[in-house]
């Protein structure tokens, strides 16, 4: 019998050219998302969203019966929720500021872990979470983003509920990652329809009112950035060790703030990207720690 091949002890040209990638989709992400906030309600672009993904995606998976369940559960919570608080979140914050934010998954991440999960973590996990944390508490601190707490908070607590989601996926056994994302966008569409009328207006306008532009930002999310974007990444952590892969999401950051800038308009402050630099520093060391 045959034994199955070990993990790389290092990337090879082609996964870290798609380790970049996959920061770029995803961060690229956040850009038409703030763009697309401007005219859609954001709980009413993220549902538009997961609609495009399952109509993508469904046709190439077997429904998994013995989890559907469990996906219903995954996707109210890490697609639902999260996508609401996080979405709406962005709505009052500049994309690069938001991405600095949405860092504290990691952090979060890894205390679900010690949580739920059993997992301890070494020091230097300990001392990234709080690096992470104090980073945060930086850019929220600057004026313009002080002034809109609110929005802080709520893609704070989008950060703490996809770690939730993140830990009840790390349980599933015996179904692949095109599967969950496939069947998790076919559940959390029709739970973010619901939830978008029940708390938004103006769909209807909105929908009417939609050019090109808006509609190529609809498809970029629901295509490039869910569809494509994590169809690489569960390519890569399939592959390789995930200690290797995952700090490709520290470049998520790095490219939101230059597509804001280049795209939107956006400048950061100082007291911002020192924040940022705070976090990103906190993030790698909780993801660079191999204890």
């Amino acid at each position: 019998m045959a034994l199955a091949s070990p993990l790389p002890a290092r990337l090879g040209p082609v996964d870290i050219a798609l380790g970049v990638a996959v920061a770029l989709l995803w961060g690229m992400g956040l850009v038409f998302a703030k763009a697309a906030i401007a005219h859609f309600p954001p709980i009413l672009l993220m549902a538009l969203r997961f609609s495009v993904t399952a109509l993508a995606l469904v046709w190439f998976v077997r429904p998994p019966v013995a989890h559907l369940r469990i996906l219903f559960l995954i996707a109210l919570t890490s697609a639902a929720l999260q996508y609401s608080l996080t979405y709406t979140g962005l709505k009052g914050l500049d994309a690069g500021a938001a991405a600095l934010i949405i860092q504290l998954e990691v952090p979060f991440l890894t205390l679900i872990g010690m949580l739920a999960l059993n997992e301890k973590p070494g020091w230097r996990k300990w001392a990234g979470i709080a690096l992470a944390f104090f980073g945060v508490y930086q850019i929220a601190g600057e004026p313009t983003i002080s002034a809109a707490w609110g929005s802080v908070l709520l893609v704070i607590g989008g950060a703490a509920t996809w770690a939730v989601g993140q830990a009840m996926i790390r349980n599933l056994q015996d179904i692949d990652g095109l599967t969950v994302t496939a069947w998790v966008a076919v559940m959390a569409a029709p739970q973010l329809f619901v939830m978008s009328f029940a708390i938004e207006t103006g769909h209807w306008q909105a929908i009417i009112d939609a050019d090109w532009v808006v509609w190529g930002a609809v498809l970029y999310l629901g295509l490039i950035m869910t569809a494509v974007g994590y169809g690489i990444w569960y390519t890569l952590v399939r592959r390789n060790p995930v200690s290797l892969v995952a700090p490709f999401l520290l470049l998520l950051p790095v490219f939101a703030v230059l597509g804001g800038f280049l795209f939107l308009g956006e400048r950061l402050s100082p007291q911002v990207m020192i924040g940022g630099a705070i976090v990103i520093a906190g993030v790698a060391f909780i993801l660079f720690d191999r204890g």
